[in-house]
């Protein structure tokens, strides 16, 4: 597979921010890439606009449809307003209200698949037969791996000398992304997932991509299967990923909760794992960066972790 990742950079920072990267509090010789104070809330902006930028005319006229937690949803859509194509995201019925909310406002159709990831990608992908429309994967997809990798590229610029880079891990596209940019230059790449969405985690111990029954999570944003045929994520994780780690939700919480009180952001559990980890006793080779992908989270569940049990 074939990255050109100077072509990506320019096509994702037509839309897309150079986020900042600061000190981790606590943590000498860490520091935190703040991916949530990205454009729509989240890394994913990288991935879609890079991926829909490659559709033909005639695929352009037809529309896109994404299946989505949230953040991928609301990327595709800001990236389809850009582009102004029309864009239909499918969401579970539990998708959080700010990021459905987001997606409503960039002007795509949403629609609610049912009371499941798998659920709702089954009724996106039933609106590709029906309607033609073109799907847009929130991760298993070259241009998308190719456009999230752009964020290892800043990482390089921000922080000379980093040793690893710490990764929320879901379908992999971000780490797939990160880890294919810095192949062959002797850094680190650790995934990090939720223990109750931890589906490719498990599917690199099976040695082959696993089905897990779905949990509630604070970590939302990373549940879901990595499909059965996975064609790129699996192998490009299995390959370049150094390390594999999982953390529960009690540090997930107290990761969003110190983030608020000490870095002053806010940041959505999805996010907030590769700052569990290492705030939960994780060593990382300093100097080291912790990448904070996303921080769409609505106010009452913020809230109410910031406030404590």
């Amino acid at each position: 597979m074939h990255f050109d990742w100077s072509a990506a950079r320019a096509r994702v920072y037509e839309l897309a921010w150079q986020t900042p990267v600061v000190p981790l509090p606590g943590k000498a010789g860490v520091w935190a890439k703040l991916e949530n104070l990205q454009r729509s809330g989240s890394f994913k902006i990288r991935g879609a606009l890079n991926r829909l930028s490659a559709l033909s005319d005639e695929e352009r006229r037809r529309g896109v449809v994404a299946c989505s937690s949230g953040n991928h949803g609301r990327a595709v859509a800001e990236a389809a307003c850009s582009l102004a194509l029309p864009a239909t995201v499918v969401v579970p019925s539990w998708a959080d209200v700010t990021k459905t909310e987001g997606i409503r406002r960039a002007g795509a159709t949403l629609v609610v698949g049912g009371d499941t990831y798998d659920d709702a990608e089954a009724h996106a992908d039933g609106l590709v037969a029906s309607r033609g429309l073109v799907p847009i994967h929130p991760f298993d997809d070259a241009r998308v791996i190719e456009g999230q990798g752009t964020l290892a590229l800043e990482i390089l610029e921000q922080c000379p000398g980093v040793r690893e880079v710490i990764v929320p891990l879901s379908g992999g596209g971000l780490v797939a992304g990160i880890a294919a940019a810095l192949a062959g230059r002797g850094i680190q790449v650790t995934a990090v997932s939720a223990a109750r969405a931890a589906v490719m985690h498990r599917s690199i111990e099976a040695g082959a991509p696993v089905s897990l029954e779905e949990e509630p999570t604070l970590a939302s944003a990373l549940a879901g299967g990595i499909g059965l045929q996975n064609r790129h994520t699996f192998e490009l994780v299995r390959r370049h990923v150094g390390r594999f780690l999982l953390v529960g939700e009690e540090e997930i919480a107290a990761a969003i909760a110190r983030a608020g009180r000490d870095l002053k952001v806010v940041v959505e559990g999805g996010g907030a794992v590769g700052l569990a980890a290492v705030w939960g006793g994780y060593q990382p080779q300093a100097p080291a960066v912790v990448v904070v992908s996303g921080g769409n989270i609505d106010v009452q569940s913020w809230t109410k972790v910031m406030e404590g049990p």
